[in-house]
């Protein structure tokens, strides 16, 4: 068996495992397990966050980037049950920095990259988790499987799209397998699973609103992976962990499904 076989293969039989294993949670548990899942998921991918910034040579501040990603997660989630955590995430994050005095090169660019990467997931993460918190709460497992079916369709996609008609590069210095082609087979492919999940367990989302949000969401999940790819090639690493056999770290997992969650987001929140 080749190597590409091999991989073809984890990543089917973790996808085959992961995913019943999801919507079992989101289906069948209560809400509070659907947002309890993202969190973790969450504080996982901040691990895989220190350790890029350990593959280049800076110290993360672990405790303050939990309690960073912990407050914006939980700020997002729940935007009016209490007073901005925001100034004390600030207070919390730059007196840690001064503990890190010794290290004086690296100590306050260590501060600023555990809050932007704290601050990404636990803002992106709570996007998510609001996608099922959201009342109706009934409707919460289809909007987050909405988000899911979208990223996933669109990636598999621009995939084939590249393969067969990608001549132009789209972002050659961060990700140079991904086309132009690829990006406009993925938002077209975004549309049918969202027009698919609105039929299913949506009825209330037009069918405008899910060819919109189709595109949307997958043009917003290839940028979170461009990110995220620009954050492992920064860091010279390939996979931000290896979780995930044949699928890299929760990191690789999440990055299109956390940039295309504040489309989602909003949307439900608003309308």
């Amino acid at each position: 068996m080749s190597v590409l076989d091999r991989n073809l293969a984890a990543r089917v039989g973790t996808a085959a495992i992961a995913l019943p294993a999801l919507l079992a949670a989101f289906f069948l548990g209560p809400w509070w397990l659907g947002v309890a899942v993202i969190a973790a998921a969450c504080v996982v991918a901040l691990h895989e966050v220190f350790g890029l910034l350990r593959a280049r040579g800076f110290t993360p501040l672990m405790a303050a980037g939990v309690l960073t990603l912990a407050a914006t997660f939980a700020q997002v989630l729940c935007p009016y049950r209490w007073p901005s955590l925001l100034p004390a995430v600030m207070v919390i994050v730059l007196g840690t920095a001064l503990t890190e005095a010794r290290r004086m090169e690296t100590s306050v660019t260590s501060a600023a990259l555990t809050l932007l990467g704290a601050a990404y997931l636990g803002a992106l993460g709570g996007c998510m988790a609001a996608l099922v918190a959201l009342e109706p709460r009934e409707q919460g497992p289809w909007r987050i499987v909405l988000l899911m079916a979208i990223v996933m369709t669109s990636d598999t996609a621009a995939f084939f799209a590249g393969k067969l008609w990608g001549k132009r590069k789209l972002a050659p210095l961060i990700s140079p397998g991904k086309t132009v082609a690829g990006a406009v087979g993925a938002m077209v492919g975004g549309i049918p699973p969202a027009l698919a999940i609105r039929a299913f367990g949506l009825p209330e989302v037009s069918v405008r609103d899910a060819v919109l949000l189709g595109i949307a969401v997958a043009a917003l999940g290839m940028i979170g992976d461009l990110a995220e790819s620009l954050m492992k090639r920064w860091a010279g690493v390939k996979d931000s962990g290896t979780l995930f056999p044949g699928h890299g770290g929760m990191l690789d997992r999440l990055d299109s499904l956390l940039f295309g969650a504040p489309v989602l987001y909003y949307y439900f929140l608003v309308r």
